[in-house]
């Protein structure tokens, strides 16, 4: 339990903001707070308790934590000679943190009604509190702006990996068949010519190696099913032991019966089972190399859009931006969480848009914003994210519209003050929406929110020529 002290006079000289005080208000700041002791791991201050007094630490120190159901996490730690608590003007109501003695502790305690009193004692102090708080204030707002960058990197960097990830392992396990089918082309090779088939024969052969500009026209699973067997127990005539499985491949390239017989009756009977084995195996071949081909291309793509979101291959400065450049990277790295949410995603871009002056990655942060809260609001079933961008005026319109449940009007009123969230303790700061609108904002440009059930947007507007 903490003990009321009786200071000595000169105690509150080592509070760096009270240093060059006159004499007489350091006699009223002992006379209208007090001094108390606190034990080691003693509790200073509660979370959610009134704040209701300044507190200035006179030896010791105090460490702060941030306190929810499951964790008790360390913010900030104030050590002997510094101020903390409620300052004079300061909005703050409650505290939001537990704060406990870190050692022994003695800490200089003045009661929030003292601050009127204050003003008349010592206007010089006053202001010199005002400008902690005003430091503090700026301090903690950037350490929000952290944060949050932080968890939108956190929440992009997994849904990136997914993305990263199929490919790789798409090239992964077409370059290991790739290799098997590569072994056995020498032994194909070393029978096909053995068998001695005549020229005319392997230049038919040969034309058919060719994997076709476009898919074949997909079939039912019953059509695919008849034609397999067709061409397996065809091929099986003509000695194939593995019939089934080149039928597969044949046919994956457009290849059918009607195709291959008259191919395969022009050569020799021995050479059939090499040459049409051989086929399949370049078929595949083919396949397995367009397959790591279009893998390699969706990792640049992927990385191209990194940096396009990132904006890291340019200067920080404005300059003339494709603002639908942006907004697509930034869908294409959310990429993995529409497709796991099975968000229906729609754009509507107008023609012929005008470059407006900014800086692509501050936007692109709002980007974020926009399409993550937008992403939290969609129903579990039949979500749909519409981005549209059309030109109005002097002004280019971003839009990120979700069929969400609707914002409450009380909510809606609300959204862009800094601090305010409605989401659980630990899953938002409520600093996202207040950052884009005064990204927004530094573009020389507003962002503007309405909601109804089924339709929430937000709409940024841009200036032209900004």
């Amino acid at each position: 339990m903490s003990q009321l002290l009786t200071p000595d006079p000169t105690i509150l000289g080592g509070i760096i903001a009270f240093e060059g005080l006159p004499p007489e208000v350091l006699a009223w700041l002992l006379e209208a707070g007090e001094v108390r002791h606190y034990a080691p791991g003693e509790v200073v201050v509660e979370p959610d308790s009134p704040a209701d007094r300044l507190l200035a630490v006179l030896t010791g120190a105090m460490q702060y934590y941030a306190v929810t159901s499951a964790s008790h996490t360390p913010v900030f730690r104030v050590e002997a000679g510094r101020i903390t608590g409620v300052l004079p003007y300061s909005r703050l109501q409650v505290f939001r943190g537990q704060g406990i003695a870190a050692g022994e502790t003695t800490l200089y305690q003045l009661p929030r009604s003292q601050f009127s009193a204050l003003e008349h004692i010592s206007p010089e102090l006053v202001q010199r509190l005002v400008g902690i708080m005003n430091d503090r204030a700026r301090d903690e707002v950037r350490a929000q702006e952290r944060d949050d960058k932080l968890r939108a990197l956190g929440k992009l960097s997994a849904g990136l990996s997914h993305e990263l990830n199929n490919p790789a392992a798409a090239i992964s396990r077409a370059a290991a068949a790739l290799s098997e089918s590569l072994l056995v082309k020498p032994e194909l090779l070393q029978h096909m010519l053995a068998a001695c088939p005549p020229p005319d024969a392997m230049a038919a052969l040969v034309a058919l190696a060719v994997l076709p500009a476009e898919a074949p026209a997909p079939l039912s699973a019953l059509q695919a099913s008849d034609r397999e067997e067709v061409l397996a127990e065809w091929l099986e005539d003509q000695g194939c032991p593995d019939g089934y499985d080149l039928a597969s491949s044949l046919l994956d390239a457009g290849l059918t019966l009607d195709t291959l017989a008259p191919v395969a009756a022009r050569l020799p009977a021995e050479a059939r089972i090499p040459c049409l084995t051989w086929l399949a195996g370049h078929l595949a071949s083919l396949r397995l190399a367009r397959d790591i081909r279009e893998a390699s291309q969706r990792i640049s793509t992927l990385v191209s859009d990194v940096k396009t979101y990132s904006h890291m291959d340019r200067a920080g400065g404005r300059e003339k931006l494709v603002v639908t450049a942006g907004l697509d990277s930034t869908l294409n790295i959310f990429a993995h969480e529409l497709r796991q949410k099975n968000v229906r995603l729609l754009r509507e871009y107008a023609p012929e848009l005008p470059l407006i002056m900014g800086q692509a990655g501050s936007l692109n942060q709002v980007w974020t914003n926009l399409i993550d809260n937008a992403l939290d609001a969609l129903p579990e079933k039949g979500g749909e994210l519409t981005v549209r961008v059309t030109k109005q005026g002097d002004f280019l319109c971003v839009s990120v519209q979700d069929n969400g449940a609707g914002i409450t009007p009380d909510v809606l009123a609300h959204m862009f003050e800094p601090f305010y969230t409605t989401k659980p303790a630990g899953e938002g700061t409520g600093q996202g929406l207040d950052i884009a609108r005064r990204i927004v904002q530094e573009h020389g440009g507003r962002l503007e929110a309405t909601s109804q059930p089924g339709r929430t947007e937000f709409v940024a507007w841009l200036p032209v020529n900004g």
